[in-house]
């Protein structure tokens, strides 16, 4: 620590160490762990990076996506990752039989293969139905299961979507990090800000617990606290002695 690293770091570092001495303690090298009382130090918890509504609306209003199926394909695979909240890799392994236009829900499979349908709204089902025309004649032979397709009419890859994902998002933002998994933070965070239940937060993202979800209440609790400090007759007004 006086050496500058960070708590992540030594946690890391120590969690090496644990592993190993606990290794040569079973092989009978040593007797006693000699990390047994080590303990690691706090670490505070990394609030999640997303991206401002505002610039979300300028990404879709300003950004010119061309109209044909690579043109389509951006633009579908934007939207539908900032509407639904999904993982780039749960994206890259949609079918078309995972789209239910009647009930306009997704059957996502998250991770450990668990099942969850994810709705979306009418404007996302009229931009689907258009990428599938231009899908349709992009591919006139091909009967590929995948939603997502790429040049070569084979499923779009996990590391496709993020460097198309990165492309898009660096012209509305300066954040360093501008992969899929911030507009599934910016996903979940503009729900949170503008009054969702937190449960319900938690079944769109596909999170086994709540504490996992509960992360995007810190970015709602600083917008309180900016919008109080702003608003109060004496919410920026310091005590006087």
């Amino acid at each position: 620590m006086q050496a500058g690293l960070s708590p992540r770091s030594i946690v890391r570092h120590l969690s090496c160490l644990k592993t190993y001495f606990k290794f040569t303690r079973k092989r009978g090298l040593i007797e006693k762990d000699p990390m047994r009382k080590i303990t690691a130090p706090r670490m505070g918890k990394r609030l999640p990076v997303f991206v401002q509504e505002s610039q979300m609306v300028a990404l879709f209003s300003c950004i010119k996506f061309e109209d044909d199926y690579n043109g389509w394909l951006a633009r579908i695979l934007l939207e539908t990752l900032y509407a639904t909240g999904m993982r780039r890799s749960e994206a890259s392994n949609l079918k078309i039989s995972d789209l239910d236009f009647s009930r306009m829900v997704f059957r996502v499979r998250g991770k450990g293969d668990k099942e969850r349908l994810v709705p979306f709204a009418r404007y996302l089902f009229d931009l689907l139905e258009k990428y599938l025309e231009a899908r349709k004649l992009a591919f006139p032979g091909i009967s590929a299961q995948w939603l997502f397709l790429n040049r070569k009419g084979e499923q779009f890859s996990p590391e496709s979507i993020y460097h198309l994902v990165r492309k898009y998002l660096s012209t509305v933002t300066t954040e360093e990090q501008r992969s899929p998994h911030v507009l599934r933070h910016s996903f979940a965070t503009h729900l949170s800000n503008n009054g969702a239940d937190l449960n319900a937060i938690k079944e769109l993202l596909g999170h086994s617990n709540l504490a996992s979800t509960q992360v995007y209440m810190h970015n709602n609790i600083e917008r309180l606290i900016q919008v109080y400090e702003q608003a109060h007759p004496k919410g920026g007004v310091e005590d006087e002695e």
